[in-house]
């Protein structure tokens, strides 16, 4: 038991890997954290004032809200540092909300567009869907949501300006921050402005979905959203996306959530149309990385962590009712099968170019020589490892090997998944 407690401690705990301004910060300004406010009303006040105006479109996400900020104060355990990036991040999304019901209502045109065949990466984290993206992303005939983009929609971006936005500068500032905090985070996923981004960052605006839960130590608040009601945060999604293409054109979005897993009936009530390409690996193989770098970001935040609680959360119990689900609806024809196409990471690995033409040819689209041309020579420049190694174990999360491999056989053998984790 003391071993699988130090292992766990390992993979979880970045305590004393926080950067030191981090921790003389947080040591000195601990004292006048309750000056940093984290009330929804102040928040939605502070929001007001911000953007001089007072229509925050429907009420639907004000319960969520009340109940994130409530978590973020009675479980997150939020240090100085934390508490400012909590509040920072609250009132951005409620600013955005406040800008986009102005902008919908100066130009209702816009929610004449159409958002046609949007190409949405889904499957397991850490399973090869950060890599598919980044790949389809070189193809002109795509468009992903940027980081910058997402964290500021509005105003409108312009094609003349797309690519000096000052946005772009502010949240290359606010997301290279991250691993400046934790610098071991560097080598797990790398941020900035014009990196693209998943579609949590927008959803997160009707303050439902994964998004919010992956920040911060907020149990109560992931409880009660569980079996929430996913349509306004997936019409708030389309709704950015009109908005950001409104002015810059209207090539295919490019999406990427794992977390679309969990709602791909809703998302298929709002993009109709959509393909969806599901990455599949190994799950066991995928858990020890999952959890190591969720406790990176709430350590970025948090004066503790409970290595338990988020291997519960992002463990067997967050993993195989989700892939069990999707086969389920796919099976019984509740979801388009001519829409979904499986992509295996063994694949994307070993033949990249082969396995992506074959997902384009799945959905009729042409794959050509310049998309592979910038594909390949994206590739070039983007070795793994780049900024260094990312080191994970399955068998130190203190999981029974036999157990978790019979738990995922059914699934592996469905998609032909090979196990990369042995006893």
């Amino acid at each position: 038991m003391r071993e699988n407690t130090a292992n766990i401690q390992r993979l979880t705990d970045f305590s004393k890997k926080r950067s030191t301004w981090v921790r003389a910060l947080n040591a000195l300004c601990g004292p006048f954290e309750s000056l940093v406010r984290l009330d929804h009303a102040g928040l939605l006040e502070a929001a007001r004032r911000k953007t001089g105006l007072e229509d925050f479109g429907e009420d639907e996400f004000r319960a969520p809200l009340e109940w994130f900020t409530k978590a973020l104060e009675q479980e997150a355990q939020l240090t100085f540092l934390g508490r400012v990036l909590a509040r920072r991040d609250v009132l951005v999304l409620l600013c955005n909300r406040l800008q986009i019901v102005e902008t919908l209502r100066r130009h209702p045109e816009i929610e004449d567009q159409p958002v046609e065949q949007p190409l949405f990466i889904v499957g397991l984290s850490r399973s090869g869907t950060s890599i598919l993206h980044e790949l389809l992303t070189q193809d002109p005939n795509h468009r992903s949501l940027l980081s910058w983009e997402a964290r500021y929609p509005c105003p409108p971006p312009r094609s003349s300006t797309y690519n000096t936005d000052r946005r772009i500068r502010l949240a290359d500032f606010e997301l290279t921050l991250w691993p400046k905090i934790v610098p071991a985070y560097q080598a797990m996923h790398e941020m900035g402005g014009r990196i693209p981004t998943e579609c949590g960052d927008i959803t997160c605006h009707a303050f439902l979905g994964d998004r919010l839960t992956a920040l911060h130590q907020v149990p109560s608040y992931a409880a009660r959203i569980v079996d929430a009601d996913m349509r306004p945060a997936y019409e708030m999604h389309k709704r950015i996306l009109q908005i950001l293409q409104w002015r810059t054109g209207n090539r295919r979005w490019l999406l990427k959530a794992p977390a679309h897993m969990n709602w791909l009936p809703t998302l298929f009530d709002v993009y109709p149309d959509a393909r969806v390409i599901q990455t599949h690996r190994d799950p066991l193989q995928i858990m020890g990385s999952t959890v190591s770098l969720i406790s990176a970001i709430l350590w970025m935040r948090a004066k503790e962590l409970d290595p338990e609680g988020v291997k519960l959360a992002f463990g067997p119990a967050y993993y195989a009712p989700q892939l069990y689900e999707v086969m389920r609806l796919r099976d019984e024809g509740q979801l388009p099968a001519a829409q979904f196409h499986d992509v295996r990471f063994k694949d994307l690995m070993e033949t990249p170019f082969e396995t992506i033409r074959t997902a384009y040819t799945a959905f009729g689209w042409e794959y050509t020589d310049d998309a592979e041309r910038r594909m390949r020579s994206y590739l070039e420049k983007k070795p793994r490892g780049k900024f260094g190694k990312h080191f994970y174990s399955f068998h130190d999360l203190g999981l029974d090997f036999e157990t978790e491999r019979n738990r995922y056989r059914a699934y592996q053998e469905r998609f032909g998944v090979a196990s990369e984790v042995t006893a």
